[in-house]
């Protein structure tokens, strides 16, 4: 079975020129060019390019991704354990950083519902700080201090 650039793409859900990119970055093969005809492409391309594209949507980077593809060898359970624990922690942080952030704008969603409608609203004034990260630690002190003032 051998296939056309397009049809290698289609195999994967991606575009041609995406292909062509993974090509540019070492990570896809480029098969040489028939005189006056069209490179063609195996099965191996199709994995790999599936490959590719599976370990993208683990969260995988391109460079990350160019390791793994070179990966071989006695070691490589080991090696390919320690970068999955690195994305594994990395996953763990941002979860941690949503749930912070699912907790700020639940809050800011009920200050809104308490503001009079002549008042500021508290989610635009939380958004016109320069610092977004520090401005919702301030108003989840904010908050904090108002509940504590009204007990």
């Amino acid at each position: 079975m051998t296939l056309t650039i397009s049809r290698l793409a289609a195999s994967a859900d991606v575009n041609v020129e995406t292909v062509r990119y993974y090509q540019r970055r070492g990570l896809l093969p480029e098969p040489p060019r028939p005189l006056g005809g069209v490179r063609h492409y195996g099965p191996a391309e199709v994995t790999r390019l599936q490959f590719i594209r599976h370990a993208q949507a683990m969260g995988f980077t391109l460079d990350e991704i160019a390791g793994l593809l070179a990966v071989k060898g006695k070691r490589a359970c080991e090696q390919t354990r320690q970068l999955t624990e690195q994305k594994l922690a990395d996953v763990r942080r941002r979860l941690a950083e949503l749930s912070q952030l699912e907790r700020d704008l639940v809050a800011l969603v009920a200050e809104c519902g308490r503001t009079p409608a002549d008042a500021c609203c508290p989610t635009l004034a939380s958004l016109r700080c320069a610092d977004s990260s520090s401005e919702a630690n301030r108003a989840s002190d904010n908050r904090q201090r108002t509940r504590i003032a009204r007990r």
